[in-house]
């Protein structure tokens, strides 16, 4: 009897999987390469060297735009879909914040700094929306009705990081460092029409907690796919090319509020060269 009621359950357990089409994961698929991956789950950042407030005698806080469409960026926003253990920068922060390893901050107000938390559902609240679409039967009479579409969340729809960074002389060490604060994703806003109206910034990330997370984040390397970095070696070893958008100022303003076009270029190239400029005077005798 009781092999007749196991046999009965096997059998309408496969007429499930059969009817649904789901198939059934394996708890411990087989090794996808040639060796277990250890080195990357087990990596931690690289600590930053203290820095007392009396050794800084010189400081600039910058904020730049990594623009995922370049080249040398592309590392941050492949793949868009995540397949062997490689996933987007967007997609390791949806991630992290949704288990609750790191902390989204708001960036909806006129302060970059990091001082009202955001949940992941508060989040998910923002980047989500339903939307009531008119549209008409097409049997007649033809008449029309209001239908209801839930737009989703794409970590593909971002394509530029904003960057908050300090750079500071050390005179106890001798050196010229800058250190990220925050970095938080911006989203494109389109209009019904689908013409690009502005810049959506959805969350400052603070970037020293973010960095364990990163640590474990590889990242593909096309020189080389057994010596792969991560999101933490990238950002540490400045892998990646970016533009200035504003330096702190008296006005605190940005180069947009009174530079456009080519001159908003060159006034970031002009803030970008006064750092080297600075830090290579401070080695003439």
């Amino acid at each position: 009897m009781k092999k007749v009621l196991g046999l009965l359950a096997f059998v309408i357990m496969i007429a499930g999987f059969a009817k649904t089409g789901v198939s059934q994961v394996l708890d411990s698929p087989p090794r996808d390469g040639i060796y277990d991956k250890k080195v990357t789950m087990e990596k931690k950042p690289i600590s930053y060297p203290w820095v007392r407030e009396a050794d800084v005698v010189w400081s600039k806080r910058i904020w730049r735009v990594i623009d995922l469409r370049e080249k040398m960026n592309q590392a941050f926003y492949y793949p868009e879909v995540p397949h062997n253990d490689l996933r987007s920068l967007m997609q390791v922060m949806m991630d992290a914040l949704k288990e609750g390893t790191i902390t989204a901050y708001d960036a909806s107000s006129t302060t970059d700094e990091f001082l009202v938390p955001l949940t992941y559902q508060e989040i998910m609240n923002r980047l989500e929306r339903v939307d009531s679409v008119p549209m008409q039967r097409p049997y007649p009479p033809y008449d029309w009705y209001d239908t209801v579409i839930s737009v989703k969340f794409n970590p593909s729809d971002v394509k530029r990081f904003r960057v908050k960074e300090d750079w500071f002389f050390d005179k106890q060490r001798s050196v010229m460092e800058v250190r990220i604060l925050g970095i938080c994703p911006v989203r494109d806003n389109f209009d019904e029409k689908g013409l690009f109206r502005a810049y959506d910034p959805l969350f400052w990330i603070y970037f020293p907690e973010a960095r364990p997370v990163l640590a474990k984040a590889e990242v593909f390397n096309r020189n080389n796919s057994a010596a792969r970095k991560t999101y933490d070696d990238i950002f540490w070893k400045r892998m990646f090319t970016s533009y200035v958008y504003k330096e702190d100022n008296v006005y605190d303003r940005r180069i947009s509020d009174y530079a456009t076009g080519i001159d908003a270029l060159m006034e970031a190239e002009r803030v970008k060269n006064d750092l080297f400029t600075f830090e290579q005077n401070l080695w003439e005798f």
